[in-house]
């Protein structure tokens, strides 16, 4: 290949390559070429050279070895090369590289060039390449061309500008009073770069802003211009005039009217104008109606300007152009808060959205619809999206699943409906729907008694075709459970009647434990609702026995747990299972601890709580070994501690917490219970001092656990604040701190602050104690350490 090969024809060489391998061999020797011509001080043919390395830095090949050269050329006087030198600058450098800042002093003698060309391009390049220091020393020859006679040189400033207050804020004063004068101008280039430069002068400082909002008029007067036109050939795009200069103006109307009750009446008349003359069957109209819908929102527009930008939103979603559907889906999605009546004119349009192809469009849609949900229309808005949910793909039914619930809940006509319209889903995308469905669900069938019958019977009767959906098994399980009496009398006025015999219950469990599709979770229900029928149904214990003690050497532990418990309960503590697995009490849906959001584990303690004080009330009082021998049917009979620290160590008092007996936390069924204690003595004082007094008392609760309870008060005459205990103990004894009733100890022994403390000692070694207190009194921190080596009652 010739060294001196033009352009077109290295362009020509490149492209034939058959070959990655053949285009970069081309290149590296063309490159070679360039490389030794740039090396040669009398080169006629510099441009030429440049303008071939940068059609190869086009092509991603490295071309760095040309910056040098380009700032060379823009040296150069020539025109020619000057104009090659600035392309290749504006290419190949940034304003990271050093060698951008040797063409500051370069750029500063073009922009007062003679030539109108030269200065452009000096221009342009500051605006590509210009970083803040070159900004800062560049920017007063930009403010002087703002001011300059020909438009040509006043558009290019302008946008040099807009660089220059972006790149460095600061300066943004310098062209402010500028700025306002090109408005005044006919060009509409400088008219463009002069609202985009007040549009961000008006985002960088709020005093610019208000400044600003006195050319409100000026900026109206442009625009009603530009609409009242008639046809410009120079201008016109698609029947419209200038809709470019028009986007802008109407963006810088929307920050100038944004929370001004004052610029927003200038605006109101021209907006209606807009929105009402401009045609929306080319995307060019759509463009400007769309800018204008967006301003009316924005500012303090009149209601029924509001109104008429819904609707134009509203004939968007018409349009057969799905990005067009998309941006007015998206914008009646912001607005739907405060216009929700106009919005819901449209409702069934949105609604058809759901059928879209697109699932863009079909997601804003969803989202759309969910919103505008209420109490009027939730029973036509539910029939959509239940069709919607059954067609939906697989990546919207998590979303369409949860809005569903949360419209359900709030709009609810009746508990019947509410609870029909959950199973509905359950039944359709059970998979889909989040953890906190089944435990939620729960608590509102729990909460509808007089819905038991007909819901147990609902839930049966689909857990009968289909346990392939886990949350709609699991529900269905523990209503069978708990109302089972229900389902086999068959008195549901609701339904059909169906003979149902507790032999096809229990077969139904079965089946659900037996299922390869049932989750760990899913036989866990089953089971516990296999046991709870034994209450329920008389005739059949043997079979329930059966049953559950097949699980008793279950792989899953918990479930083996769960069976090994209930099979106790069978043997050793029969004469309590009735009261054990009674029906769950009602549930105050606004009690504390429960939130709507609430996962599984804080449902089902609620039920635990209540139902453990319903227990207290009704079971006889048993006697100490015989309570400690049941609690042992869960694990030890005191609740299970961590290991203690070693001696001489503190325990944090807010840092421990009280881990649950082994079986509590999978059932439960027997929690709540705290065994009599079997020796008690009385307090002893361990500290006095300051007129703070802590004393100490010991329960024995067997050979190896004791209950240790720390008593502070105070008899000065001032509260004492910041009362906290720490404790340590030896290695092999296990320790446990109880929450403090306080942190205060009110003056002259008003009140005290309790603290429990759980030791166990399996290794009987000999018991010891040390305990750090700490407190404020008057102002000053007091901190000082007991230890105690005898503990009465315990010798």
């Amino acid at each position: 290949m010739s060294p001196s090969i033009p352009l077109q024809e290295m362009i020509r060489a490149i492209r034939s390559a058959r070959t990655q391998c053949e285009e970069r061999g081309v290149i590296q020797r063309e490159c070679a070429v360039i490389r030794a011509q740039f090396r040669q001080s009398d080169n006629d043919g510099r441009s030429h050279n440049l303008a071939k390395l940068l059609y190869v830095h086009m092509l991603g090949y490295p071309a760095h070895f040309g910056q040098m050269e380009c700032v060379r050329m823009i040296a150069s006087p020539r025109y020619s090369e000057k104009r090659v030198g600035y392309l290749g600058a504006m290419m190949l450098l940034d304003e990271k590289q050093d060698a951008s800042l040797l063409i500051t002093n370069s750029i500063k003698n073009d922009l007062s060039h003679s030539s109108q060309y030269v200065q452009s391009l000096a221009l342009c390049t500051l605006a590509c390449i210009g970083s803040a220091e070159m900004c800062k020393d560049l920017a007063p020859e930009i403010e002087k061309l703002l001011r300059a006679s020909n438009s040509y040189i006043k558009k290019k400033a302008a946008l040099c500008a807009i660089h220059i207050v972006r790149k460095v804020p600061d300066l943004g004063e310098l062209f402010a009073r500028t700025a306002r004068s090109l408005l005044a101008e006919k060009h509409h280039g400088v008219l463009h770069g002069a609202v985009v430069l007040i549009t961000v002068l008006c985002e960088c400082s709020p005093d610019t802003l208000e400044r600003f909002r006195k050319t409100v008029p000026d900026l109206v007067r442009i625009m009603k211009s530009l609409v009242t036109s008639g046809y410009s050939p120079e201008h016109d795009v698609a029947g419209i005039s200038d809709p470019f200069l028009q986007v802008r103006i109407l963006r810088l109307l929307r920050i100038l009217g944004r929370n001004n009750e004052a610029a927003s009446d200038t605006m109101n008349d021209l907006l209606a104008q807009v929105a009402t003359n401009t045609d929306s069957t080319k995307t060019v109209g759509n463009a400007v109606l769309y800018e204008t819908v967006l301003t009316v929102l924005d500012i303090k527009s009149e209601s029924g300007l509001r109104i008429l930008a819904v609707n134009i939103l509203g004939r968007f979603l018409l349009n057969n152009d799905r990005n067009i559907r998309y941006i007015a889906m998206t914008s009646l999605q912001k607005i739907v808060g405060t216009d929700n009546i106009a919005v819901q004119r449209h409702r069934g349009t949105i609604v058809d959205c759901l059928k879209d192809p697109d699932a863009s469009v079909k997601r804003r849609a969803l989202d759309l619809s969910l919103a505008l949900a209420s109490a009027s229309n939730i029973r036509s808005m539910m029939k959509e999206l239940l069709m919607f949910l059954s067609s939906c793909p697989p990546e919207l039914r998590a979303e369409t699943t949860s809005g569903i619930f949360y419209a359900a809940e709030r709009y609810a006509p009746s508990q019947r409906w509410h609870i029909d319209t959950i199973l509905h889903v359950l039944t359709t995308a059970g998979g889909d729907v989040r953890d906190e469905t089944v435990p939620n669900l729960i608590l509102l069938i729990t909460n509808a008694s007089e819905l038991h019958c007909y819901t147990v019977h609902k839930l049966y009767r689909a857990l009968l075709s289909d346990i392939s959906q886990q949350p709609l098994v699991q529900v269905a399980c523990w209503c069978i459970g708990e109302y089972g009496d229900l389902l086999l009398r068959g008195e549901c006025r609701e339904m059909e009647p169906v003979e149902v015999t507790a032999d096809s219950v229990l077969e139904a469990l079965e089946t659900v434990l037996q299922s390869h599709m049932s989750t760990p979770t899913t036989r866990g229900f089953a089971l516990t609702a296999t046991m709870k029928l034994s209450t329920r149904i008389m005739d059949n214990v043997d079979r329930i026995k059966s049953i559950v003690s097949i699980y008793g050497s279950c792989i899953d532990v918990e479930l083996q747990q769960r069976a090994v418990e209930y099979n106790a309960l069978f043997k050793k503590y029969d004469h309590m299972r009735a009261a054990v697995l009674e029906r769950m009490p009602v549930i105050d849906r606004n009690s504390p601890g429960h939130t709507n959001g609430d996962s599984m584990g804080g449902v089902i303690k609620e039920l635990e709580v209540d139902k453990v004080k319903q227990r207290e009330t009704l079971l006889p009082q048993l006697p100490a070994n015989q309570v400690c021998d049941l609690l042992n049917l869960l694990g030890d009979s005191e609740e299970s501690v961590p290991a203690g620290p070693a001696q001489g160590d503190t325990v944090p008092v807010q840092s421990i917490t009280t881990a649950k007996p082994i079986g509590g936390e999978l059932l439960d069924l027997l929690g709540g219970f705290e065994p009599t204690p079997l020796a008690s003595a009385p307090a002893v004082t361990v500290y006095e001092k300051n007129g703070v007094t802590l004393t100490l008392s010991c329960e024995k609760q067997s050979d190896s656990a004791v209950t240790v309870t720390l008593k502070g008060c105070n008899s000065s005459d001032s509260d004492v604040t910041s009362f906290a205990l720490q404790a340590a103990v030896p290695k092999s004894v296990h320790l446990n701190m109880k929450a403090p009733s306080g942190d205060t100890l009110p003056a002259k022994g008003l009140a005290h602050v309790t603290q429990l403390v759980l030791l166990n000692n399996p290794n009987k070694v000999n018991l010891k104690m040390r305990i750090r207190i700490s407190y404020s009194s008057q102002g000053s921190s007091v901190q000082d350490t007991v230890q105690i080596d005898s503990f009465p009652g315990l010798s």
